[in-house]
């Protein structure tokens, strides 16, 4: 083996963290486009009203992105909860039953493919090093030191969304009016193929059906709108 592998291997777990809130960053955005899309071409349907357009794109856009952050932040803290928990329960049963924790903690290593022998060598190494960060990784996949944090997942939520959001917001209001919807599907449309380049790129997929994926929900969604807008609009509504 060589020193990059070494290297790269001693990073995977980094380097997988790193790419899952690039991914949830990435979806957060696409979100942002798609459903702000949806609001203001909907709008545009009923009224080209510059203001108009504005205060609904401003207000779906606070509105999607403080939805975003708070459920976030509500799905992580349950997460962090129960980490907590776990490790609670970790650190009572090392107190109660150390000998039985530490056959667990052996079994755990020879699933791994150790043999018995090696297993239990590692497992008193480990426990005399530090017990509870043995069998929290091992037995259940934590960081004791690096438990998620709901309000760095509700941040990242809440500017993946408004940076998503803010295209087809500006799209729409800055054109002319006889501009404003071709602009704004155009820079939409792009903008999901992005998304859905990079997206299917983080999960090694194939892009050209992720693009058309994405690029199909978001036209559809924006036909809807406009249609429904439009109807409104021409009953005076």
């Amino acid at each position: 083996m060589t020193d990059t592998e070494v290297h790269d291997e001693a990073h995977g777990k980094g380097l997988g963290a790193r790419l899952n809130w690039l991914r949830a960053a990435v979806l957060g955005a696409n979100d942002g486009v798609v459903s702000t899309a949806g609001l203001v071409v909907g709008v545009a349907g009923a009224t080209g009203d510059r203001s108009t357009l504005l205060t609904a794109g401003l207000a779906g856009l606070l509105a999607g992105s403080m939805s975003m952050a708070a459920g976030e932040y509500v799905s992580v803290s349950t997460q962090r909860d129960s980490e907590k928990a776990a490790l609670a329960t970790e650190r009572r049963e090392l107190s109660e039953t150390p000998e039985a924790e530490l056959v667990e903690l052996t079994g755990l290593l020879e699933g791994k493919g150790l043999s018995t022998e090696v297993a239990r060598e590692a497992a008193l190494q480990l426990t005399e090093r530090d017990a509870l960060r043995a069998h929290a990784e091992v037995e259940l996949g934590i960081d004791p030191d690096d438990l998620t944090n709901p309000w760095h997942a509700a941040g990242a939520s809440f500017l993946a969304f408004t940076v998503g959001a803010l295209l087809p917001l500006l799209a729409i209001v800055l054109p002319p009016s006889s501009l404003r919807l071709p602009v704004t599907v155009l820079a939409v449309l792009a903008a999901l193929a992005l998304t859905g380049w990079w997206s299917a790129r983080l999960g090694d997929a194939a892009a050209g059906p992720a693009i058309l994926r994405n690029m199909g929900g978001g036209a559809v969604a924006m036909a809807v709108t406009y249609a429904a807008g439009a109807a409104l609009g021409a009953a005076g509504v």
